[in-house]
């Protein structure tokens, strides 16, 4: 019996300004909540198996940090960037978005191999949602 090799997880952690409106927009986005992890000052929103955004009210956000938190609005502090399958699913996260509250953002970037979009969420946090051809990847 062979042992499960370990995954590294990556949790990006957002100040947000209303947690059950940005709750609402991830769940559009067909993401899910682990209540085990949330709270009223805290949701933790199942990207995939290694990735979890948790959303934060600002004053508890305040709570790991002693720096200012940005206005995700007016500065950019981060680009969280996710994979996608295929070219016509960058397309239907960026509209899920767009149609659950958030704004399209940037240009659509189609390099032939690599095709990209982004969506800045109701906090204004970017979210960059990109498909590589496996191919072109393979080398």
């Amino acid at each position: 019996m062979t042992a499960t090799p370990y995954q590294q997880m990556i949790f990006i952690n957002l100040p947000v300004n209303d947690l059950d409106a940005s709750k609402k927009f991830f769940t559009e986005l067909g993401y899910s909540i682990n209540p085990q992890f949330s709270d009223e000052n805290a949701a933790s929103v199942v990207i995939s198996d290694t990735i979890v955004a948790m959303l934060l009210t600002k004053p508890f956000y305040a709570t790991f940090t002693d720096k200012e938190i940005v206005d995700a609005t007016k500065s950019s502090e981060v680009l969280v960037c996710l994979s996608a399958e295929s070219r016509e699913k960058v397309d239907e996260l960026v509209e899920k978005a767009v149609a659950a509250g958030g704004t399209a953002s940037a240009k659509i970037q189609d390099m032939g191999f690599m095709y990209g979009r982004a969506f800045d969420d109701p906090d204004g946090h970017t979210w960059e949602v990109v498909w590589m051809d496996p191919a072109a990847v393979q080398g």
